[in-house]
């Protein structure tokens, strides 16, 4: 099975004449792109039932990159303290995916891991942890989220 990555609106094409068995939307960032919107998602859902593509929205916890791309503060996205991720959630699942990817596991340097996160400071810069909630409250409510996709 071979996916594409959907990023602009007008996409449809390369999809077909690439051959590709479906796409995924990987942005962390609602907004970024056309395909990491998931207001979006209906539509580019429907697109892939009627070209019998597997759709795989993919979601996040939040983002903030500005450490390694100091001109990328618009695509910040806080996590707000879990609200973030389950809007992301519940959306991906509103279009009945087969599959939800998760970006990302352990991308500390983007702000969208979901590994356990105590405080930590190194040198100049302090990571963020996910303060009030638990070290692993990312973890579970992975499996919260990944219950209700497999009830459906």
């Amino acid at each position: 099975m071979v996916i594409g990555l959907w990023v602009k609106e007008h996409e449809a094409d390369f999809m077909l004449a690439g051959g590709f068995d479906g796409f995924y939307t990987y942005f962390a960032t609602d907004g970024f792109t056309h395909g990491s919107t998931p207001r979006h998602w209906p539509a580019l859902a429907a697109w892939a039932r009627t070209h019998d593509k597997l759709f795989v929205p993919c979601v996040a916890p939040g983002y903030i990159d500005t450490r390694i791309r100091p001109w990328n503060g618009g695509n910040t996205r806080d996590r707000e303290n879990g609200a973030y991720y389950d809007r992301m959630w519940s959306a991906a699942l509103g279009v009945s995916p087969a599959l939800v990817g998760i970006t990302s596991f352990n991308e500390w340097h983007e702000g969208t891991q979901i590994e356990p996160a105590v405080p930590k400071r190194m040198a100049d810069f302090t990571y963020l942890d996910y303060g009030p909630l638990l070290a692993d409250y990312y973890l579970d409510r992975t499996a919260y989220w990944i219950r209700k996709l497999d009830a459906r």
